[in-house]
């Protein structure tokens, strides 16, 4: 009998991550859920997750019998199963209300952690999760308190009332990421406390399964660009029971090249009843929260890709006979195992470093958050976003080359993972918008120097080897020289340099993280640190490992023995 797959237990790496950063009480409640979500994620999900991608995709009806236009998105029973499972275990609700086992809010390293594992067998419904997160936070920090009562609870339903699932509705065709070229309007209600929307959302997802979309549009008088943008709760459906449409109508769902388990939709309003949520004007400031928020879910969807697809190369090199031996025992085969995981996780660890300081600012409670920590947590958010999209597309690349011809087959998971993992690149800002945010911060706070000093103080207090600093020593007076050259240019040539800023702060970040896992004593992440250390500041084309470290540290690292070998 086949054993059954769970992937929070086979991740021991997840786990001392966990346990790092959770208070003790929060985790022992956690790894019994974590246990429970990771047996689904891995086996019922995975099974919905096929069917969804290949024969259960959502589809519009947009004619009833009569041919009335009913704009309904048909989702499969599968597909609800999951949504029912995943909301009803806490992901966004135990965010925000008290888990009643322990009579204290959960967190979002737990949302994050299920996200997580979610991600490895789903990471299209992840995106309907995303934006009901981020629903959840928008109506709870600036929604008054009847906008609040009425939408809130459900959003945070964890099965005791109707869920209504969330959306953001920015984009509109004229603009794309310039959402200041924003046209959808809103007026004053002739009789109500309410406002009416009219216009476009070109790219809506969760289009016909939300019960609240949170959109921005302009009210009269407000002035161009985004500073005239005020956001509103938009019920899905008319509030007087008919269970018709609020005044929306979808012209058709995107034909997507990947996470097609979410509707997304081009939605049109026509005097759409909407509640302001609030100051006038504010929406933008809002939704950019919002946004840091969904970007954090982006990383979090990349590394779940990461994760299934390290396992799926390595348990087929495992099985795989070619060439009269196990794939696995080939050494180009070991080298490359041995890269994605020091990379995988040295990325998880940084990953959830960030969610800890993003749950900290976020909840801003018992303790003062200061300007440098928010400066801090949006760059980090900007460069891992940026950094764990570009690995997700490479790990799956692997995934699929490892396994050959079959890799690029539909029966196995590798073509969906690398499907699904293209969009992560795009979603939530491209790398240029996200080089651009990193030079709004170096503009606004001077975030480099906060990260610079952040950093050396950092490696000054580690006890390791002093050869494995100075890469990262040499990197920050790098840095500090690039960034000094780049503000002395002009803002469009300084645009140029932007990517470059970034890949050069999330090499050193992740590379300090690797060294904190070193100054443990543990052989283990002391090996990992010192192939990470040597991947990212040695390798090249001009130079080689004449120790051939990585197939030395291959049972260390990949099959985690740690009695095979010492670490020098």
């Amino acid at each position: 009998m086949t054993m059954k797959r769970n992937f929070f237990t086979e991740d021991q790496h997840l786990q001392h991550v966990l346990k790092q950063h959770m208070e003790p009480k929060l985790y022992e409640w956690a790894e019994k859920e974590l246990t429970e979500f990771g047996e689904s994620c891995a086996n019922e999900i995975e099974e919905r997750a096929v069917h969804t991608d290949r024969e259960g995709q959502p589809r519009l009806i947009k004619y009833n019998k009569m041919g009335e236009d009913i704009s309904q998105v048909w989702v499969n029973e599968g597909y609800k199963k999951t949504v029912q499972e995943t909301y009803n275990r806490g992901i966004v609700g135990y965010v925000h209300k008290e888990i009643p086992e322990l009579g204290q809010k959960g967190n979002y390293l737990y949302s994050y952690a299920q996200g997580y594992l979610l991600s490895q067998s789903e990471p299209g419904f992840y995106c309907p999760v995303t934006l009901t997160m981020a629903t959840a936070y928008l109506l709870e920090h600036y929604a008054n308190e009847h906008v609040k009562k009425k939408f809130l609870p459900h959003v945070i339903s964890t099965g005791e009332m109707k869920l209504f699932e969330g959306a953001t509705f920015l984009t509109e065709r004229q603009g794309g990421s310039d959402v200041g070229a924003n046209e959808t309007q809103a007026v004053p209600h002739p009789n109500k406390d309410t406002y009416l929307l009219t216009g476009e959302k070109y790219f809506a997802s969760n289009a016909g399964q939300c019960g609240v979309a949170m959109v921005l549009a302009r009210m009269t008088g407000a002035p161009k660009g985004t500073k005239g943008l005020s956001l509103f709760a938009v019920p899905w459906k008319k509030e007087d029971g008919s269970g018709n449409l609020n005044g929306i109508e979808i012209r058709r769902l995107k034909d997507k090249l990947g996470v097609r388990a979410v509707p997304s939709a081009e939605v049109l309003f026509n005097d759409a009843e909407g509640y302001l949520v609030g100051e006038p004007s504010k929406g933008i400031h809002y939704m950019m929260e919002a946004l840091n928020l969904s970007r954090v879910c982006n990383a979090i969807a990349s590394l779940g890709i990461m994760q299934r697809a390290y396992t799926e190369a390595r348990d087929y090199a495992k099985s795989r006979v070619t060439f009269g031996d196990r794939l696995i025992n080939f050494p180009m085969i070991r080298e490359s195992l041995v890269n994605m995981a020091v990379k995988l996780e040295v990325e998880l660890s940084a990953s959830f470093e960030l969610v800890s300081l993003f749950d900290r600012v976020m909840r801003n409670e018992g303790e003062q958050v200061s300007e440098e920590d928010i400066a801090l947590n949006r760059l980090l958010i900007a460069l891992l976003k940026k950094e764990t999209a570009e690995q997700a597309v490479h790990f799956s690349h692997e995934a699929i080359e490892m396994h050959g011809g079959n890799g690029f087959i539909e029966d196995f998971v590798t073509p969906r993972l690398l499907r699904d993992a293209q969009v992560l690149t795009v979603w939530e800002g491209t790398a240029n918008i996200l080089g651009m945010e990193v030079l709004r911060l170096m503009g606004r706070f001077k975030v480099e120097r906060i990260f610079i000093e952040s950093m050396r103080e950092r490696v000054a207090s580690l006890q390791v080897d002093s050869s494995m600093k100075e890469p990262v020593e040499d990197a920050l007076v790098k840095l500090q020289e690039l960034c000094h050259y780049t503000s002395s240019c002009t803002p469009e040539i300084q645009t140029v340099y932007s990517k470059k800023i970034a890949s050069l702060m999330v090499k050193i970040f992740e590379s300090v993280v690797a060294l904190d896992g070193a100054n443990s004593g543990d052989d283990r992440e002391k090996a990992k640190a010192e192939l990470f250390m040597q991947t990212t500041w040695k390798e090249s084309d001009t130079w080689y490992d004449t120790k051939n470290k990585k197939l030395h540290y291959f049972d260390l690292i990949v099959n985690w023995e740690k009695s095979s070998v010492g670490v020098e």
